[in-house]
């Protein structure tokens, strides 16, 4: 979980240009078990920005150990994170031009 985490922080980071938390995990379906030697890949995308926050789809796949060149989805979480001030307090994103 803690690597989904680290994943779906990427493409906020880009986006908020500071500091934020991740403040909620809308959604974590584990579809199949992570066995020992798999290689993971992992994808987000934004799925809604607001005005302090960014929610962002992330999936898993697993390329077996035993199969390689097979994928499969693991997981698929949303994830929401909030852009955050130096007291820790909610801050507005910023828009680029």
């Amino acid at each position: 979980m803690a690597q989904v985490d680290i994943a779906g922080s990427v493409l906020p980071a880009r986006l908020v240009r500071g500091r934020m938390a991740t403040v909620a995990v809308n959604q974590f379906i584990f579809k199949q078990p992570v066995k020992v030697g798999d290689i993971l890949s992992f994808f987000a995308r934004i799925a809604k920005v607001g005005r302090t926050s960014v929610t962002v789809q992330v999936e898993v796949y697993a390329e077996r150990y035993r199969s390689q060149g097979e994928y499969s989805k693991v997981t698929e979480a949303q994830l929401t994170y909030v852009a955050i001030d130096d007291q820790g307090k909610p801050r507005p994103i910023e828009q680029s031009a």
